[in-house]
């Protein structure tokens, strides 16, 4: 495969991934919830999901630039395999969180284990400076259409299975299956990428700390203030949205299925609109100044008294909810030197990965309590807009190669 390819290919892994946890996401709870789990047992899994993507991952990624990127995807393929294989083979809750720990599981719908930060390294590595913020937000768009395809397939195919008389915990496993042959089916398409993907050999002999030197300062804020965020964002993600809605309202799995293919859209055509904004306004500004009326309508969503309000309310969100994420990416890679792009990329997303682990058991908690049934929402947009504001404090000086 020649490097005229990489860009093209890696795109095409991450819609593959990005289809299979959609395709899970809708799912997952009820299917622990038939296989016989409570709901804290759910958010207590999730945690250790989360918790061991971010002691994998981020040995993977901090390694990747020296071990090599092209062998760090293959290897998180085939992590993702085994978890799929191991959650469609069992129910026993320890068996599971083994797994768990060790594999790549998806319970949001959202981006896990190494993929993220090693691709958009070896993106960044492709294309030049002035491109790299517009390549991260068509990275995304594709992300978000793939999980909403995914989403909606996953939803109305267990729906449609169960109306011809499969058992709801038949159909859920049915879907595992899918998503174990899509880890399997990306570790085969890494194998074509190419070596241009790598960072480039330099001679540095300054000395490292989780693959970082110049740039360590800058990363661990920046670090501090993602994890901030991902725990805000793990007290309520994409699978618990959809227990919350079909505990609250009754909502089932197919419709599940349709709101959060709308969802994704929407949370896609936003990456998109990032670019123009970042173009007038700064990567920083377009983060926070989005991302804020995003968490309001998220606090207000639980409010809504009726199904259409509560959807319209939750789609609104999502149109605006994304424009961070390009943004973000982009920044990161830009304030770091070549060869601290995977590392940067995966100490960053571990901060994420370790803060988002931490909410999900405490949400399994309030959902066990029917009067806090809606408090994870409030708790979420609160802290993401602290979040917002601990950012534009001390980053809106600190400018990228483009901007300056």
């Amino acid at each position: 495969m020649t490097p005229t390819f990489d860009i093209p290919l890696l795109f095409t892994t991450r819609i593959i991934r990005m289809f299979c946890y959609g395709f899970l996401s809708v799912v997952l709870v009820l299917y622990l919830a038939e296989a016989g789990l409570t709901e804290g047992q759910a958010g207590l899994l999730f945690t250790f999901t989360l918790a061991g993507d971010a002691f994998i991952s981020l040995y993977l990624t901090t390694h990747a630039d020296s071990f090599g990127r092209k062998r760090t995807l293959i290897i998180g393929a085939l992590l993702m395999l085994g978890a799929g294989v191991i959650f469609l083979l069992t129910n026993n809750l320890i068996v599971l969180i083994l797994a768990a720990i060790i594999g790549v599981i998806s319970p949001s719908g959202n981006e896990i284990g190494p993929f993220l930060s090693v691709e958009q390294a070896g993106l960044s590595q492709l294309v030049p400076n002035q491109l790299r913020t517009k390549v991260f937000a068509w990275y995304n768009l594709a992300g978000s259409f793939s999980t909403a395809i995914g989403a909606l397939a996953g939803g109305w195919l267990a729906q449609f299975l169960q109306m011809g008389g499969w058992t709801a915990l038949a159909s859920y496993r049915y879907i595992l299956t899918g998503y174990a042959i899509g880890g399997l089916l990306i570790a085969i398409l890494f194998l074509q990428v190419s070596p241009a993907i790598e960072v480039k050999n330099e001679v540095n002999h300054a000395k490292k700390v989780l693959g970082l030197h110049k740039s360590r300062k800058v990363v661990f804020k920046l670090s501090a203030f993602f994890a901030l965020d991902a725990f805000a964002g793990g007290l309520i993600v994409q699978s618990m949205i959809a227990y919350w809605f079909h505990i609250k309202f009754g909502v089932d799995t197919g419709v599940l299925g349709s709101i959060f293919f709308g969802a994704n859209i929407l949370a896609g055509i936003s990456s998109l609109l990032a670019v123009k904004l970042a173009e007038k306004i700064g990567l920083i500004n377009t983060m926070v100044f989005t991302h804020i009326p995003s968490n309001i309508l998220l606090i207000l969503v639980p409010l809504m008294p009726t199904l259409p309000l509560a959807i319209g309310l939750l789609l609104l969100r999502f149109s605006i909810s994304q424009m961070d994420v390009p943004t973000r990416q982009s920044y990161t890679m830009a304030v770091v030197d070549p060869d601290e792009r995977s590392a940067a990329s995966g100490v960053t997303a571990i901060a994420r990965s370790v803060g988002a682990s931490l909410s999900p058991a405490l949400t399994g908690v309030f959902f066990g309590i029917p009067a806090l049934l809606s408090i994870p929402f409030f708790l979420s947009g609160g802290l993401k807009i602290v979040y917002d504001l601990l950012l534009w404090r001390e980053f809106r000086m600190v400018k990228p190669p483009e901007e300056n």
